[in-house]
């Protein structure tokens, strides 16, 4: 048995109280003898998702064993609102205790840096392991295992049910709706996401005319197909085999529905999540995608917000193929080239009626963004740390979160401001932004239908029409940062280390090259002087500027770690990768290193 450092877990604690337990408070002392997995998450966070996908096997293998708590550490000012918790806690069908914890307290005593974090507590109430981001479910199920060998020689592991208690279902026909789009004969389409299914509605958008789907998680095609978290639609023009192409969002996806009949068939993806270091060309069911969450005619192709990699993809139903065609994985706003182009989990696409502009909802950005002729620029919005509800002109609005955008006849755009309960519009000709209406429930898109609008309210599980004013709505403006402290650092020489250790019979195989990478960037640019850029090593002495007061340094991490066995022939290898956005201040008392724990103890 490996020794390990032995760090008393902090009290959990929070504002909102916890969910799943039946309106039972808890404390760690409800799970002394049970290996606890904290669970940093907030449900804008499309990593964080991921991590609740990657938890999910664990969960259920270890289940009289292992207690896995979410700790909802909210980015933005909508999810600290307690009936949005509730909310995404069943959307995304969390099957654990949560606790709520609107202002960071618990966040801050553990000392989580990003989202998603996993902290390891043993049944003794020690912090034996933290890991950030994405790809360390294995580590963890490894780390259990041993656990659970010591504390059974130890006498100290208790067997038995945890404290989860599901919560009462959700009635209805719909169920946390994603998006919607118009078909030839006036019926709507609907991506019923909490019911991994499809549902045809007749005109009035309350009539159902056909569930395509069996209400289970699962990848079917055929006459009896599954989804998991459908999520964007888009019609095909006429010629194709397929009349609709979805976004399956949950199964790294592209499937094609023929409504004459409702057979579905995959059209793009492995159902295996991309990864970075795999391929981004080629066939498109043997490319692995990243949760794409909206689709669009555009430019003679499917154009894919793939929102899982920041980037925008393209598949070709005439070749079969997808690739890359805009973004390079970077989280942030970065204007330009669609090849030098950086985005935020990009989750609404709508094309120009003239065909030469795709508009993109980039959700973490809470920006408006646009792709043409090769460029990719930016409407409204400053990155990834202001957000709120602000109307007027472009340069200074501000959007919460939007999830869609719809083209108006007039040329202007819908913005489906999701965290803003809002429906707003940005009009290119004045290059000003105007609030339409207000009172939604978390709109996620929108259908343009005779001149009205026909909004998917998710958080409402309905479809809601609208008159389109001809007046905006006045509401009072208000902007705000995320919550997350600025760390204070000195001007000057710094160090960035990256801590990242193999998971226990692992190692990091270097027999083709490097098999880490760090890449660091910074808004404003001018923060540094010098340490920009990409290399293998995890550790970089940085120069930061003493002409600028704040910003925030972006920080993004891989490592990849395989079987350290030389009788297996054929080792099993794991990436860990985590991307960071760390606001700083500086100060000539400042700390001079920043270490960021990718898996392992500092």
């Amino acid at each position: 048995m490996t020794s390990r450092a032995r760090v008393r877990a902090p009290e959990l604690v929070g504002a909102g109280g916890w969910l799943n337990t039946g309106g039972k408070e808890l404390t760690l002392a409800d799970f002394r003898g049970k290996i606890t997995v904290l669970d940093f998450w907030t449900f804008c966070c499309i990593n964080c998702l991921h991590v609740l996908d990657e938890l999910r096997e664990l969960e259920e293998k270890h289940r009289d064993t292992v207690v896995i708590v979410g700790v909802h550490s909210p980015k933005f000012v909508h999810e600290a609102d307690h009936q949005a918790v509730v909310d995404a806690v069943d959307r995304y069908e969390v099957h654990h205790p949560v606790l709520d914890d609107p202002a960071l307290a618990t966040w801050k005593q553990y000392a989580v840096r990003a989202w998603p974090t996993l902290v390891v507590i043993d049944p003794e109430g020690y912090v034996v392991a933290q890991h950030a981001g994405e790809g360390h479910a294995h580590a963890i199920g490894r780390l259990v295992e041993e656990l659970e060998a010591e504390h059974a020689a130890k006498g100290t592991l208790r067997r038995g049910d945890g404290p989860y208690v599901p919560p009462e279902p959700t009635a209805g026909d719909l169920k946390f709706p994603g998006k919607a789009v118009r078909l030839p004969d006036g019926h709507f389409l609907v991506a019923d996401s909490g019911h991994h299914s499809l549902l045809e509605l007749a005109e009035d958008g309350e009539t159902v005319v056909r569930r395509i789907g069996d209400g289970q998680r699962g990848l079917v095609d055929g006459a009896a197909p599954r989804f998991s978290e459908p999520q964007g639609l888009a019609l095909l023009p006429p010629g194709h085999p397929y009349d609709v192409v979805v976004a399956d969002t949950v199964n790294h996806a592209l499937r094609g529905v023929r409504l004459a009949d409702g057979s579905v068939t995959t059209l793009a993806g492995t159902g295996r999540q991309w990864w970075q270091g795999s391929t981004t060309e080629g066939p498109a069911l043997e490319v692995d995608l990243s949760s794409p969450w909206d689709v669009a005619w555009f430019d003679g192709e499917v154009w894919i917000a793939m929102a899982g990699v920041h980037q925008l993809w393209a598949y070709d139903p005439a070749t079969g193929t997808v690739r890359v065609a805009a973004g390079t994985t970077n989280e942030g706003l970065v204007d330009g080239p669609v090849g030098e182009a950086w985005f935020a989990q990009p989750s609404g696409l709508a094309v120009s009626a003239d065909g030469e502009r795709l508009w993109v909802a980039d959700s973490e950005t809470s920006a408006l963004r646009s792709v043409s002729r090769g460029t990719v620029s930016t409407a409204v919005g400053t990155g990834l740390f202001d957000f709120g509800h602000r109307d007027g002109a472009a340069e200074q609005a501000l959007f919460q979160h939007p999830l869609g955008v719809t083209v108006l006849p007039d040329g202007s755009v819908a913005v489906a401001d999701t965290y803003n309960h809002a429906l707003r519009r940005f009009d290119p000709a004045t290059g000003e932004v105007s609030t339409l209406a207000t009172d939604l429930r978390e709109p996620s898109g929108a259908v343009l239908v005779d001149g009205d609008l026909v909004v998917v309210e998710s958080a409402r599980h309905r479809l809601t029409r609208l008159r389109l004013p001809e007046e905006a709505v006045r509401v009072e403006s208000v902007a705000h940062r995320t919550q997350r402290a600025a760390t204070e650092v000195a001007p000057g020489s710094f160090r960035l280390d990256v801590v990242f250790e193999a998971p226990t019979g692992q190692k990091l195989d270097e027999r083709y090259g490097p098999s880490t990478r760090l890449l660091v960037s910074a808004t404003p640019p001018e923060l540094l002087v010098s340490g920009a850029g990409a290399d293998s090593a995890l550790s970089r002495e940085l120069v930061l500027s003493d002409e600028v007061a704040e910003g925030v340094l972006h920080v993004s991490a891989m490592a990849a770690s395989c079987d350290d066995d030389p009788e297996i022939e054929y080792p099993a290898c794991h990436v860990h990768q985590q991307d960071w956005g760390v606001p700083v201040k500086l100060t000539a008392d400042g700390t001079r290193r920043l270490p960021l724990v990718l898996a392992g103890m500092e």
